[in-house]
């Protein structure tokens, strides 16, 4: 029985979905003018760009436990408040407010990050794959928004300040979708997500590890993309608009795969070829950049961004390898939780590297091994079993 399949709530979640990824896409194409401006190093830029991931994990690990205490619906409309609160204090003073805010906003993303495919599972379980590629979508198209919308707002907007700042007015727009959307369907939500019995860890199940290790992985790369990607073209004569399109690109890439590929994949029963056959792809196209990165720009991002698309299959199977609401949110919380933990270091490793070689060759060595990882993981991942 769908509980709360409704057109607001759908409403919502792709708002919502929106604000989840322009908090982070939005900086890499302006990096190098707020560092001119800033006066920073590579370090604090490294420190801006690993700071998602580390924030998605503590905030992640939480979010369970807080949604069964104050209500999912309560939850999300404070993270959204946190997140609005975070994106526009980030424009008005140095590199250390900028810091704070940044954690701030992704602090916001990072619960709601948990808790939507929660929300999912709860109010449509059955059209989880459905509601999950539309999410997705929604989420990978705000993404792009922020890498190739961004830099064509610094002009008119006065710098990177105002453009950063306009993404906290989209914030608002979501906040004033949900809040009518939760009070409505708490109830159901209450239901779904009570605690049946004796409430069990599943740090001790074999499955949600690997669930853990495949959604990691995907995360791992799909930061380093994001942040280091448009430096990447740049550095190989790649012009600043460009770069941030072709960063644009690689996510927008994934809301057609995600409509298509999400609803088809959890109708199988299992997910395993699809979650290979995408690595695959997104492994020509690291290779690609390894190899000739300004031969084929467009072709390199096109397979990075199909690639990447493996996102919204991972939060498929976060859903599916649950049996109830309850599961899908200890399972989300740890998977989201270590696996942004893991995915964090990716940005700081990838400048690292970049440092100590002075060349991007290992960096994308050690990417592409991350990246078999991914393949291997998610190929048990996808496998039809429960936790």
């Amino acid at each position: 029985m769908v509980v709360a399949g409704g057109t607001l709530l759908a409403v919502a979640v792709v708002l919502t979905a929106l604000n989840l990824r322009p908090a982070v896409t939005s900086v890499a194409p302006l990096l190098g003018d707020m560092r001119d401006e800033l006066g920073t190093s590579a370090t604090w830029a490294g420190l801006l760009t690993t700071m998602p991931g580390l924030c998605f994990a503590a905030a992640g690990l939480a979010a369970p436990r807080l949604a069964n205490r104050f209500g999912l619906g309560r939850v999300i409309s404070m993270a959204l408040v946190v997140l609005t609160a975070g994106l526009a204090i980030r424009a008005v003073d140095g590199p250390y407010v900028v810091i704070g805010a940044t954690l701030l906003a992704c602090a916001g993303i990072a619960l709601v990050n948990v808790l939507i495919p929660v929300v999912i599972k709860g109010s449509f379980p059955t059209r989880i794959g459905l509601m999950t590629g539309i999410y997705t979508a929604a989420l990978q198209g705000g993404g792009a928004l922020g890498s190739a919308v961004t830099p064509g707002l610094e002009q008119p907007l006065g710098g990177w300040r105002g453009a950063l700042a306009a993404w906290a007015v989209i914030a608002v727009i979501a906040l004033a979708a949900w809040l009518p959307a939760s009070r409505r369907h708490r109830t159901s939500w209450v239901a779904s997500t009570t605690p049946t019995g004796q409430r069990r860890s599943l740090l001790r199940s074999r499955l949600a590890w690997i669930v853990t290790l495949f959604f990691g992985c995907q995360a791992f790369m799909a930061y380093i993309v994001m942040g280091w990607l448009p430096q990447v073209f740049i550095d190989h004569g790649v012009g600043k608009v460009q770069a941030g399109l072709l960063v644009g690109l690689v996510s927008l890439i994934g809301v057609p795969v995600a409509l298509i590929i999400s609803p088809l994949a959890a109708r199988s029963a299992s997910q395993s070829g699809w979650i290979v056959a995408l690595g695959v792809l997104g492994l020509g196209g690291a290779i690609g950049l390894l190899l000739a990165p300004a031969a084929a720009p467009l072709v390199w991002s096109v397979l990075i961004g199909v690639g990447m698309s493996a996102f919204s299959l991972a939060l498929t199977v976060i859903a599916l390898r649950a049996r109830n609401a309850e599961d899908t949110a200890q399972l989300s919380g740890m998977a989201q939780g270590f696996g942004y933990l893991f995915a964090g270091t990716g940005p700081f490793l990838f400048g690292l590297l970049h440092d100590l070689s002075d060349d991007w060759t290992i960096p994308f060595v050690m990417f592409l091994a991350v990246y078999v990882v991914q393949i291997v993981a998610g190929a048990a991942a996808g496998r039809a079993r429960f936790v």
